[in-house]
């Protein structure tokens, strides 16, 4: 799922056709996000749409290659729909456990994919749109792009497989992420492992010509990265994460979210002292559950498999509509707009470990 909030569509919906454009030049399927008003948000008829082209294209052998990207030049794609899933549980529908299964399929096919997937990360990236995009063999980062998991934010847990792809960036930096529900740029995105190519935004559309332009010689994953060599590089100078990450080492490393909020509070370390106050006050306005539960499931996602993963994420989901803080988040801030969510607790002092721990409660990791 996701953090993108802001997704409502009035007037006449669009057919999905129009939502996920298909074309297939040289020999390369390209589907692209098309709801730009939506920053390019998910529904679930735009998940069925893509996981019936990519099966369709994994069988045919005219295919070697896919893209995907989104329209617009502000997102590739800012989440899900998560105004749809909200309205869905309010009127006792089932659209939002639906979606989750079959979203988190596509982002597994994308996972599993016989045939190079190379993913245009242009603009906003966050939540659904990071499930997309990271399981695809290139992941391309421009100067525009904005990557995210900002699920905390609204009272959710990052998804679509950020268990798995969190927990595994080095250090405590995936758990930084995922708690604090931060974005970032090219450059710490290529440095975390998120991204593999920076190409600047300018010379996206003559990547394309390229792309139509291109001899296939070697294996298609090998064409295509050297083409990528032409336009971009793998790694770029200044990463903020860089200079910042023995801090986050140390405090995310620590056994609970209180603990990482009391202790960033008491640095004194001149380099340190202004992220570690941003980074309280941020986390104190986030919902105390959601990073609770985020800390205790990026943990364990490090020692599960990639499928096992979605499973835990899965069996989070069928309680959280229930027990989590997803609907208050929601309401303060799409459906009120006040801005001002009633968490439950209200705070990280109010938390009891033995709640967080029952979410866990009757999760086999063996999938047995």
């Amino acid at each position: 799922m996701t953090a993108q909030v802001s997704s409502q569509v009035t007037g006449p919906v669009a057919s999905v056709a129009c939502e996920v454009l298909v074309e297939v030049r040289n020999h390369i399927g390209h589907l692209t996000l098309n709801r730009p008003a939506g920053l390019n948000a998910l529904t679930l008829d735009m998940v069925r749409r893509l996981q019936q082209q990519l099966d369709a294209w994994a069988l045919d052998p005219q295919i070697r290659a896919v893209v995907l990207r989104g329209a617009g030049g502000k997102a590739f794609c800012a989440g899900g729909d998560i105004r749809s899933l909200y309205d869905s549980h309010k009127q006792g529908d089932s659209l939002h456990e639906t979606f989750f299964v079959e979203e988190y399929a596509l982002d597994l096919t994308i996972h599993h994919y016989r045939k190079p997937v190379l993913a245009l990360m242009d603009g906003f990236v966050l939540g659904g749109g990071m499930g997309l995009v990271q399981g695809a063999d290139l992941r391309v980062v421009t100067e525009r792009s904005r990557l995210g998991m900002p699920e905390v934010g609204i009272g959710y847990f990052p998804d679509v497989g950020g268990s798995y792809f969190l927990p595994r960036i080095p250090g405590e930096l995936g758990l930084y992420l995922g708690v604090s529900g931060v974005q970032i740029r090219a450059a710490d995105a290529l440095y975390c492992g998120l991204a593999d190519w920076y190409v600047e935004s300018r010379k996206l559309e003559r990547f394309d010509e390229r792309l139509d332009r291109l001899e296939w010689h070697d294996t298609p994953l090998k064409d295509l990265q050297s083409l990528l060599a032409k336009l971009g590089v793998q790694q770029l100078p200044a990463a903020p994460l860089a200079d910042l990450r023995p801090a986050i080492d140390h405090f995310f490393a620590l056994p609970d979210v209180p603990s990482i909020v009391e202790q960033l509070r008491q640095v004194t370390v001149a380099n340190s002292h202004a992220w570690a106050l941003e980074t309280a006050d941020l986390l104190d306005t986030r919902s105390p559950l959601a990073m609770a539960v985020t800390l205790e499931m990026l943990r364990r996602g490090r020692h599960l498999s990639l499928e096992n993963c979605f499973d835990l994420e899965l069996h989070l989901d069928r309680q959280w509509f229930e027990r989590g803080d997803l609907i208050e988040g929601v309401r303060a801030l799409l459906i009120d707009k006040d801005k001002a969510p009633r968490w439950n607790p209200p705070t990280l002092q109010a938390l009891d470990a033995r709640h967080v721990a029952s979410f866990f409660d009757d999760f086999d990791e063996h999938g047995n």
